[in-house]
């Protein structure tokens, strides 16, 4: 019997995305969005189970249209599992990032790139990871941390499938706290580290931000890993601050270049200073620190 899964999509402006993106992410499994550059018009697209959660659904899209002023189309569509799995399997390739990590699906049999830290993900559960700007970027960020720096405590909040605490925990043999706020990821982000043979290094938890006693326990952190969207990154700027150790550094990504000055403004505000920013086609990662007693606030990227 062929298994069928919902497919979501809605076309918007840049305007449009960061309140459509997180409408879909409240309701489905895995969600992905696409520039197309031709027309400049942003693609979101999301996988749940058939019928769940209509109600919350068509609940987050009404309070997604009030918030950005855009009332898009929205496609849905039954589509087999098996057919949309192997499509991502196609389309899911080995990412070389930067010089020293790859991403892989589970699916790939060669043996791993030699020289090269590997995140072996299942393509099922690894869609928009890899070939995504933001984690590309993160990534490039962590290689120029990993020059200066070997942190004690690292947490990765806002998991997804868990590759930036993997690579940070196979960097470094360091342990990871890494949470999310869908219990679904935190289950896939657990079973990539073992995948990945780092289970012992990384513990994964449901967490809203850093609301969750488990983020307070183990504050102050050397390295956090925050790959989410523009609005509750500035929002959680001063618990981000608090939560930084001195000289502690903060990678921050998920944002369009048009959000990161605005991101980076509420972090300065608290105290943190831009190391440096990396752009990865529309999207940037911001590297900040957080100086330690004594040490001079320096600009060093504008």
């Amino acid at each position: 019997m062929t298994e069928y899964i919902e497919r979501i999509a809605v076309t918007v402006p840049e305007s449009g995305l960061e309140a459509f993106e997180a409408a879909l992410s409240s309701c489905c499994a895995t969600v992905g969005f696409f520039l197309d550059e031709a027309t400049g018009l942003w693609m979101i697209e999301g996988l749940r189970e058939i019928g769940e959660a209509d109600d919350d659904l068509a609940a987050a899209l009404i309070l997604a249209e009030a918030a950005s002023g855009v009332t898009p189309a929205i496609e849905r569509v039954r589509v087999a599992a098996g057919g949309w799995l192997a499509r991502n399997v196609q389309d899911f390739p080995e990412q070389r990032i930067g010089a020293r990590f790859a991403i892989r699906g589970t699916h790939i049999a060669t043996r791993p790139l030699a020289g090269r830290i590997t995140m072996i993900l299942d393509a099922g559960l690894a869609f928009g990871t890899g070939e995504h700007g933001s984690t590309r970027g993160c990534l490039r960020a962590l290689e120029r941390v990993a020059k200066a720096r070997k942190p004690a405590k690292i947490l990765d909040l806002g998991t997804g499938s868990g590759v930036l605490g993997i690579a940070g925990a196979k960097l470094w043999r360091r342990h990871v706290l890494a949470t999310d706020i869908d219990a679904r990821a935190v289950r896939v982000a657990s079973a990539n580290a073992a995948r990945n043979g780092v289970a012992p290094l990384f513990r994964a938890a449901r967490a809203d931000g850093w609301t969750s006693p488990a983020l307070a326990r183990h504050a102050p952190y050397d390295l956090v890993f925050a790959n989410i969207l523009a609005r509750p990154l500035a929002a959680m700027a001063h618990q981000l601050a608090a939560s930084l150790a001195p000289r502690g550094i903060a990678i921050l990504a998920g944002l369009l270049e048009s959000q990161a000055r605005w991101v980076l403004s509420a972090h300065r505000r608290h105290g943190l200073v831009l190391k440096t920013r990396i752009r990865e086609g529309a999207w940037t990662t911001l590297v900040l620190e957080k100086p330690g007693r004594g040490q001079t606030k320096t600009r060093t990227d504008a």
